[in-house]
């Protein structure tokens, strides 16, 4: 009886609130919140991506249109990801007729600039990078019924992967772990008295902690919202442009139209918009010879100038054999892999370990809050071990948090075995906050082996896991878990070899060059390519040598290039993206053990030159900012804002386990008190009646009790673990907060 009760009232109190949504078809959706007893409505959002690309060479622009339909002022934020080499070089923020371009300052300047606009009431908007693929957007008094609109531009390398050009453009962050400390600031202490924590400035004293520090995680519908976010809310543009004739141009992530012919070639979405809960990613081929049309260069009069030179390995047939391999596999098992994602990972590991060769040996290593390995030493590749490590992929579960440190160190804390070359695969969507510490952790661990970062998932960490390939003098590739896994698998199986050209030098000859980047050039593999910024005098022609070794033979690569005295069109992408460039090598060297850099320099010494780059170029970093400010003030009477996040959709292929910090999305409590409903249980709503019938005890427990409202938890809060057992206890909090106020009232 009370439970027929207890979901009558439910379903009529939704029910109420959700008739009351009427979706507006010109913006992002309507997202409901009840404040102090009124409805109003979150920040909305429509993003249109328009790219052209140059042979391999992007430019990029991003269109953001804010609105707040309410009849209330508003202070919006906006998190989203971009592309993590990404050099964003420009913001305009546009309002009616007022164009504003933004400027680029340190951290902490524009902040203040930003925070004096939203007090005096100017509508103003302040862009800021958490992480290389992770940014947030501010608008300060966003007005009722007054659209403000953000351009973004930024330029990048589209890279050469497996034979293939590939452009990512991310489109919604996903959730992130952070382990217990992580991200955290230390507490600045006076004389033995303590003064609150530390603040990330551009020139206070560089601490780890300031790289991890996360934002708050907005609300997610279908999630902790009513499931009423718009499904068109991007659109992708995209123009490719080459010296030769533009091949293979699809795109494994969306449905696409391509028209244009030989060497230009247009790309939009089959559907015109769709909603931003997964990386668009395409893919395209030229035909000829990139090589020469690779070099590219500008100057000044004064005969300075930058480049960039395209590093391509030779083509060698595929040999027969190469050392016997000890392949250790690494897999992640926390809540976010739950579904799809780990039935992927298991695809990939049966066709990789039944193509095991015979002289070859395996390790399998899970990890989620703990990391467990099928054996205590490394195994032979026999039929009966293999079928042993095969049972214990299939017997994996996801569950708990993604404590991937711990993985790290199992897999390095067994000495290699000898005489085999170790290659070590890790197959995880990334979803962590503590990067910094992983990749020092991998730089100081790995010695000689090679990693292999698989990423899982449609929206997965591509920093990270970039990074982490990086390090490890391999590479990274992903797995869309929503696609056909078998492919992918046997795909991406067929990769785990040794590189084509290693140990890359370069000869210039008389070409007097500087800062180069990347400093260390990593290993290239076959159907991959890399580029070269740097600095250079002079001019006329030269040749420059690509030195190596191919299976063991010296290999060398002459480039013919000329450099002409003339304005290259490109010439201020090319001087960009060897500032951004610069910035991620030093950042590199921040994330490497000191006594393993290629640099004598200190963190300190390090930050400052980032800084300085960001400022010099007018790009972002962590600690540079674009901040736009409008002339006229819009607000009148700003202290009456309300704040509010632009709601972002669950990434696809992700279950709602994956979310850690569920108890502060179903209440959050922010100035004023937000009451949310339309919770999810795994992928269902609370009101599916295929709820397990133990939670639904829970509720009709909770619906007596009436409970306090959950506890309010951070993005980049303590170790939440990722269970699935959250599932009950949102439907309890949910139900008890709800009941808990019809009591009130």
């Amino acid at each position: 009886m009370i439970k027929n009760i207890v979901t009558a009232m439910i379903i009529s109190i939704v029910s109420i609130n959700f008739s009351a949504a009427q979706p507006n078809d010109r913006m992002g959706g309507t997202i409901e919140a009840e404040i102090d007893g009124k409805l109003i409505y979150l920040p909305q959002l429509k993003s249109d991506i328009a790219a052209n690309i140059e042979g391999d060479l992007a430019s990029v622009e991003i269109t953001q249109s804010f609105a707040n339909i309410s009849e209330r002022p508003m202070n919006a934020r906006y998190l989203f990801p971009m592309n993590k080499d990404a050099a964003v070089y420009e913001m305009t923020m546009i309002i009616g007729d007022d164009i504003t371009k933004a400027i680029i300052k340190r951290k902490e300047e524009a902040e203040r600039t930003f925070e004096q606009a939203k007090k005096d009431g100017k509508t103003a908007s302040l862009l800021s990078q958490h992480r290389p693929n992770m940014f947030t957007q501010k608008i300060a008094n966003l007005m009722p019924g007054v659209p403000v609109i953000i351009k973004i531009k930024y330029t990048q390398i589209v890279p050469k992967i497996d034979g293939k050009y590939e452009l990512v453009v991310p489109l919604v962050v996903g959730p992130r772990y952070q382990p217990a400390g992580g991200g955290i600031a230390p507490a600045v202490i006076d004389q033995g008295r303590k003064f609150g924590a530390q603040k990330s400035t551009s020139r206070s004293t560089f601490g780890t902690w300031e790289l991890e520090e996360l934002p708050n995680y907005p609300e997610v519908t279908g999630l902790s919202l009513p499931n009423e976010i718009d499904q068109e809310r991007v659109s992708i543009k995209i123009n490719v442009n080459a010296a030769m004739k533009v091949e293979y141009v699809i795109s494994d992530t969306h449905d696409i139209n391509v028209t244009g012919r030989n060497n230009n070639r247009r790309i939009s979405l089959q559907k015109s918009r769709v909603i931003d809960n997964r990386d668009f990613v395409l893919k395209y081929q030229l035909s000829g010879d990139m090589t020469q049309a690779g070099f590219l260069s500008t100057m000044s009069d004064e005969g300075n100038g930058y480049f960039s030179l395209l590093i391509e390995p030779p083509a060698l047939p595929r040999e027969n054999q190469i050392s016997n391999r000890e392949m250790v596999f690494v897999l992640d098992t926390s809540g976010s892999m739950n579904g799809a994602p780990l039935e992927a990972s298991k695809v990939f590991m049966r066709h990789t370990l039944n193509n095991l060769r015979s002289g070859d040996h395996f390790r399998i290593i899970s990890f989620n809050s703990t990391a467990t390995e099928y054996s205590t030493k490394p195994q032979l590749a026999t039929l009966d071990n293999i079928k042993r490590g095969l049972t214990f992929v299939d017997n994996l579960s996801a569950r708990g948090g993604t404590e991937i440190a711990k993985s790290i160190t199992q897999a390095f804390t067994v000495a290699p075995k000898h005489g085999n070359i170790r290659l070590v695969t890790f197959l995880t969507d990334g979803y962590i906050g503590n990067e910094a510490t992983i990749l020092n952790q991998i730089a100081g661990s790995i010695g000689d082996a090679r990693i292999f970062a698989f990423g899982v998932g449609t929206g997965v960490n591509r920093y990270l896991l970039s990074e982490m390939g990086r390090k490890g003098r391999g590479f990274a590739r992903f797995i869309d878990p929503t696609e056909d896994m078998n492919d992918a698998a046997i795909s991406l199986a067929a990769r785990l070899n040794a590189p084509v050209l290693t140990d890359i030098s370069l000869d210039f000859g008389n070409l007097e060059v500087e800062q180069l980047t990347p400093d260390v050039i990593p290993d290239l593999f076959a159907g991959d390519s890399i580029r070269i910024q740097g600095k250079f005098k002079g001019t006329g022609s030269h040749v420059i040598r690509v030195n190596g070794k191919s299976r063991g033979n010296t290999a060398s690569l002459p480039i013919q290039v000329k450099l002409a005295n003339f304005d290259n069109p490109q010439k201020d992408a090319i001087s960009t993206i060897w500032a951004r460039s610069q910035v991620a090598d030093k950042m590199r060297h921040i994330n490497t053990p000191d006594r393993l850099r290629t640099t004598s320099k200190t963190n300190q010494q390090l930050k400052k030159e980032v800084v300085n780059l960001g400022l010099d170029h007018s790009i972002v970093t962590k600690w540079t900012s674009f901040v736009a400010v409008s002339e006229k003030i819009a607000n009148a009477d700003p202290g009456t804002n309300v704040d509010g996040d632009v709601a972002l959709p669950m990434v696809d292929g992700v279950e709602a386990s994956a979310y850690p910090n569920l108890p502060a999305n179903m209440v959050k409590l922010k100035k004023e008190a937000i009451s949310l409903l339309g919770s999810r249980v795994r992928g269902r709503t609370a009101l599916d009646s295929n709820i397990p019938v133990d939670v639904t005890q829970q509720a009709e427990l909770a619906a007596l009790q009436a409970p306090a409202p959950l506890p309010v938890q951070s993005f980049a809060g303590a170790s939440a673990p990722e269970p699935a057992a959250w599932g009950g206890i949102i439907v309890l909090g949910v139900m008890g907060f709800w009941l808990l106020r019809r009591r009130k009232n």
